[in-house]
Order: C-alpha cells, then sequence, then structure tokens
C-alpha cells in the first residue's frame, strides 16, 4: 500500500524565502549600478556628454575669406571676385548623398563624372559643406526652389568665385583657380582651406597662393533638430588675401596679342631697370574661366587634342635655338677673354671649315661679306665671324660666359614650372648622351643652333641686361602687396655681370644694334622718332644638307624656320627690352622685327598720351555674349561632325554584319 505524500511545508517556505532575498539582492545590486552609472555619468563625464549634446546644437560653419585681387601696373583688375549662387551640400544633414545627387543631376546638369567627383569629396569632408555646382542659372535656382523641401542638407549660397574678365588675354601669366584634387588635398593644410575648394593652379594664382589665399574665420551658430539655424553664438571673421598688383601693363599686353593674332608665338617685354615684366604673352592662348568651375572633358580634350597647343606657354616653357639673338652676348664675351677687340677684324668668304676638315659652314650670305669687325658682325650678322670666335674660345669657355645672361638656367621669375634651356657644355653632353663633345657641335652653338636652345624669357632678359650695361636682372612680375601676409618685392637689379672689359664696351654694343636697325637687317622698321636698338634672328628647324639650299615652298609649315627679334628703346635711356618669336615664322627680320617695332611705339609713343583701355562693364558683356555665341556655334559644329563619323562608321560596319549573317 502506498503512502500519501505531504508536502514539506517548511523546505518549500525555506526555498521560497532564499529565492525572494536573492531577488531581492539582485534588485539592490542592480539599483546600485544604476546609481554608480548615474554618478558616473554626473560627475566624470559630465564634460564628456555636455560637449556631445552642445555639439548636437552647435554648429561651426567655416567662413573662407575673400581671395585677394589681382591688377596691372594701372590698377586695372585682371583677376575679380564675383558673387555667384552656388549649391551646397552638407555631409551631416544628407542620409544618401549618391542617391540626392542623382536627383539633382537633371537639375544641375551634374554628369555621371560630376557626380563621382563630389561622392568623393563627400567622403573626404568632415562636417563642411561640399560644393555641388557654382553659378546656378536662374532656371536652375527656379528649379531647385520648387523641390527644395525634398533636399534636406542642400542650400543654395551666395558665395564669392573667381573670375577672369579679360579670358584669354592673361591666361598664361596669371593663370587659374580650379578645385582642389587628391594630390593637392594630402599636402595643404585643410584648415587653411576651411571652407573653399579651391586653390591656385598655374601662373601667378599658384605662384603666390599663400598670400593671394588669406585666413579662414567661422561662425558658431545653435540649431535645431533639423538643422535650422536658431541664433549666432559666436564668430571669428576671415582675413582677406592680399591683393597684388604686377608689373604688367594692360595696353601693351593687348598690342603684343594683337600683333601674334593667328600666329604661334611668343612676347615678353622687361624693363632694363628693374626686372619688371611689362608684357608676357603666348599664343594662341585659351579662356580661364570655364576652368574655375571644373571644365567639361569635352571641351578639355579639344585644348588638348588642338595641333596649335594652345596650354602650352611658349614664353615659359617652350625651348628653341635661339639663332642670331645671342650675337650681341657672344660678341661681348670675345671680348671679356681677349680673343676680341672693337678693332679687330675676320675675312668671310662666305663660309668657315675647322682645320683638316672639308665640310663648310655656310653664311647666310652666299660669297660672304669680306672684311668684318665686330660692329659689322652685329650689323649684318655675320655667321663666319662668329664661327671662327666660338672656333677659338671653345666650348666650355663660351659656355661659362653665356650663362651668365641666364642662358642654361632659370631666370628666377616669380611664376612655376619655368625651363631652363640648355646652354650645352661637354659634361652636359657627357650626361645627357654619354658621348664626348665634338668640334663642329661648337660651331653650332655659336649661331644659337645645334643643342642651344633657349625660351623667350631668356632672351628678353638677357637683352635687358645688355640694355642695362651689365647689371644682372631678375625678371618679376610683382610690384606691390596689399594685405596682412608680408611679401618681399624686387625694386632693382640685384649685382653686375662679371665682365673683363671696359664699361664702355656696353655702350657701343648699344651702338651696333641701333645701327643693325637703321642700315643693318633691322632696317625694314627703323622710324626717326626715337631710337631703336635691335636684332634679328632666325633659327632653323630642318636641317639642310651640305650643298643645298633652303626651299620655304618645299617644306611643311611647321618645318619653316622660327623669327626672331630682339631689341630695346630708346637707346640713350632704355625703358623696354623684349623677344619676340614666331614659330615657324621665316625671317626674323621681315616677320619678328616689326611686331617688336608696334611694341616700341606703344610703348615709347602712345602709352603716356593716348593709352588702351580695357572696355567697359556694358561692352564686356556684349564681347563675352559673342564668345558665348561663337562657342556655341562652334559646339554645335562638332558635335554635327561627331555624329556624321559616327554615322559613316556604323554605315561601314553594316555589310560586314550582313555578310557575317549570309554565311552563318
Amino acid at each position: 500500500m502506498n503512502k500519501t505524500l505531504t508536502p514539506n511545508t517548511e523546505q518549500v517556505n525555506r526555498i521560497f524565502t532564499s529565492r525572494i532575498l536573492i531577488l531581492g539582492l539582485l534588485m539592490f545590486v542592480g539599483l546600485l549600478g544604476l546609481i554608480a552609472r548615474y554618478g558616473f555619468l554626473q560627475v566624470f563625464a559630465h564634460d564628456k556628454y555636455t560637449t556631445q549634446a552642445d555639439n548636437n546644437r552647435i554648429k561651426l560653419i567655416s567662413a573662407p575669406p575673400s581671395r585677394g585681387y589681382i591688377y596691372d601696373r594701372n590698377g586695372i583688375i585682371l583677376a575679380d571676385n564675383q558673387s555667384v549662387f552656388t549649391a551646397m551640400l552638407s555631409p551631416d544633414e544628407v542620409e544618401n548623398p549618391e542617391r540626392t545627387l542623382q536627383l539633382l543631376a537633371p537639375i544641375f546638369d551634374l554628369t555621371d563624372e560630376n557626380i563621382t567627383d563630389i561622392l568623393a569629396r563627400v567622403s573626404k569632408s568632415k562636417n563642411d559643406p561640399v560644393t555641388i555646382k557654382i553659378d546656378l542659372t536662374e532656371t536652375q535656382l527656379a528649379q531647385f526652389s520648387e523641390r527644395k523641401p525634398f533636399f534636406r542638407g542642400v542650400t543654395i549660397q551666395s558665395k564669392l568665385t573667381r573670375s577672369y574678365p579679360y579670358d584669354e588675354l592673361f591666361a598664361h601669366v596669371i593663370g587659374y583657380v580650379g578645385r582642389i584634387n587628391d594630390k593637392e588635398s594630402k599636402r595643404i593644410n585643410k584648415d587653411r582651406y576651411a571652407g573653399t575648394d579651391l586653390i591656385g593652379k598655374i601662373g601667378i594664382e599658384d605662384f603666390y597662393e599663400d598670400i593671394l589665399l588669406g585666413q579662414p574665420g567661422y561662425q558658431s551658430v545653435e540649431t535645431d533638430a533639423l538643422g535650422n539655424i536658431l541664433r549666432q553664438l559666436d564668430t571669428k571673421a576671415p582675413i582677406a588675401g592680399n591683393d597684388i598688383t604686377l608689373s604688367l601693363d594692360y595696353g601693351l599686353q593687348v598690342v603684343a596679342q594683337q600683333q601674334l593674332d593667328g600666329r604661334r608665338g611668343a612676347i615678353v617685354a622687361i624693363d632694363p631697370k628693374n626686372g619688371d615684366v611689362l608684357a608676357f604673352v603666348s599664343n594662341p592662348s585659351y579662356d580661364p574661366n570655364p576652368f574655375i568651375s571644373g571644365i567639361s572633358f569635352k571641351d578639355y580634350d579639344a585644348l588638348r587634342e588642338d595641333p596649335d597647343e594652345p596650354l602650352y606657354n611658349r614664353a615659359l616653357q617652350g625651348t628653341y635655338p635661339p639663332g642670331s639673338t645671342i650675337k650681341p652676348f657672344e660678341g661681348l664675351g670675345g671680348i671679356h677673354y681677349g680673343l676680341r677687340n672693337w678693332d679687330t677684324t675676320i675675312y668671310d668668304p662666305g663660309y668657315f671649315s675647322l682645320p683638316g676638315d672639308s665640310h663648310r659652314f655656310r653664311d647666310w650670305k652666299k660669297g660672304g661679306h669680306g672684311t668684318v669687325d665686330l660692329k659689322e658682325s652685329i650689323v649684318m650678322s655675320v655667321d663666319t665671324y662668329y664661327y671662327k670666335l666660338a672656333y677659338e674660345m671653345g666650348i666650355q669657355r663660351l659656355h661659362d660666359w653665356m650663362v651668365r645672361f641666364g642662358f642654361g638656367e632659370e631666370t628666377g621669375i616669380d611664376l612655376p614650372n619655368e625651363k631652363s634651356g640648355i646652354m650645352p657644355s661637354p659634361k652636359w653632353k657627357k650626361d645627357t648622351y654619354d658621348k664626348g663633345w665634338l668640334p663642329g657641335e661648337t660651331i653650332s652653338v655659336s649661331i644659337g643652333q645645334g643643342y642651344f636652345l633657349a625660351t623667350p624669357l631668356q632672351i628678353a632678359n638677357a637683352t635687358a641686361m645688355t640694355a642695362s650695361k651689365g647689371f644682372h636682372i631678375t625678371p618679376h612680375l610683382l610690384k606691390s602687396s596689399d594685405g596682412a601676409a608680408a611679401v618681399d618685392v624686387i625694386t632693382k637689379p640685384d649685382g653686375k655681370i662679371d665682365y673683363n672689359g671696359k664699361p664702355s664696351d656696353w655702350l657701343r654694343m648699344h651702338d651696333a644694334m641701333e645701327q643693325t636697325v637703321k642700315a643693318g637687317t633691322g632696317r625694314g622698321i627703323y622710324t626717326p622718332r626715337y631710337r631703336i636698338a635691335g636684332k634679328t634672328g632666325t633659327a632653323q628647324v630642318k636641317s639642310i644638307a651640305q650643298g643645298k639650299s633652303y626651299n620655304k615652298s618645299a617644306l611643311d609649315k611647321r618645318h619653316w624656320d622660327h623669327a626672331w627679334f630682339n631689341g630695346f628703346a630708346p637707346v640713350e635711356d632704355p625703358q623696354i627690352a623684349l623677344a619676340v618669336l614666331v614659330e615657324n615664322g621665316g625671317g626674323g627680320s621681315v616677320v619678328a622685327a616689326p611686331i617688336g617695332r608696334a611694341l616700341f611705339d606703344y610703348w615709347v609713343l602712345q602709352r603716356d598720351t593716348n593709352p588702351i583701355l580695357p572696355p567697359t562693364t556694358e561692352q564686356l558683356k556684349v564681347i563675352k555674349r559673342q564668345k558665348a555665341f561663337e562657342r556655341a556655334m562652334r559646339d554645335a559644329i562638332r558635335e554635327k561632325e561627331d555624329k556624321a563619323l559616327e554615322a559613316i562608321k556604323e554605315k561601314q560596319k553594316e555589310p560586314t554584319q550582313t555578310a557575317a549573317a549570309t554565311v552563318e
């Protein structure tokens, strides 16, 4: 028989009591934990979480500085700041930037490349707004305003952006600003660029970036949960960038560009008294304004593929055989080394041969010039005189003398990416080609051919040093600077060329160069109104075989000789020295010298009494509208041609496809 089971009341009560105690203990421990956590938050972490709370309601807005203005020597503004409407995206307020940009694309005409670029900048931005589109049109503003509630975190701001009023006129010297790229982003101080994504890319804008940029400020504002500004808490005003005045003269720049219109070439004009660069032109040029907001791939490719290379700065980076422009400098070298004086003569039969060699280095004049002294060698540009002089001097001494005029090295001008050219020497050839120097190569160098390469800037600067009677000049564009940043300004020559001859030799060379214009190779530009000293030059591009003559008509135009002219005026008190290069222009006396004369005329005769002034604001608007119309027409024609070409390509494919289908 089974026994009845009775609960052990005492045991049950014990278990229940222990469970109650454990639960109570757990609750007590939990309460202690909460109290401890609350105490920690209140006492130890108070500052941290107060800051986080403030960050949620307080926002720091960067205030970019106004970029410094750029003026010419007469106060004409060359680089301006204009207020434009700009679309901005705040990364901290936009949940899906890519989706937002895709929706904005038809409103702001954003390409896939634009969107990729913006997203890359968004990913690198902390909380600073990122530029979507600069200089919005009225239509774009209206379309966005209608849809604004759907684009939280996207705002329209009135911002200053760079503007170059005279388009291509100063492009190669002033340069332009553009968006900060990845490479630049890694080297810049990001705090300096808070609130801006533009940086100087080339030219003056690049060289003087540090002083043009200024210092950013900020605004501290309180916002609500939706990011709307409730009140301003604190502010630090930005410091504007320095305004800078360049030595360039607007009128002279216009004359130089007009003279080169339709021709590839370069002109550099310098004040011999102090090295001020008065004109700096490379032609053809380009409009720098599209580069500010980001030039389209189509337009950039058109510039890059242009056979005339409008992006190429010929004045600064173009290296060419200098031809006979160097003869005045070389002639002074003969006196320096004691190899010649003004009375020393040589006989020119029309050629020169090295001892023991039958090869004839020909003079430009068939039959020669007969008996020639130094002055006559300049006036009539006698090649044979310099063949003999260079042979006696030797390439090393010739090199050592010519570098004193700045050949084979950078001039030090305040522009980035200057080319040094080549003033060859035995060491240079050994280092470059691992070969020894040949005597015949010295002969070629003596008339500015062979390995000898120089920039138009170098020729202009060497001419300015000759005009200044041997004072060493560093060409420069900065004339003055106004602003918080300190900057050094060059105001005078920085020494003298080491020369063993007499001080009067410089004046006698001035006389020889003046006679060149009066009765020599440059006589086509002579005027009795003021005194001009000059030297013509013709640099061979295509080598001519021994016994053959130069036949321009039989050569491709891009193989024609380069035309050079260098000189200064007025002779008695030089105010302007210059170099003119016309690529494949032919003879220097016929093509380049008249261009030099036009610049001299403006500077000496016209500048003070009837200066060339820029167009008025209204005239400028008309000019820009006309240019925009012409550009649109060119684009339309180009697009039509592209479509026609594509149609031809498609048509050419059709027979092949049909044939293939038949075989199958």
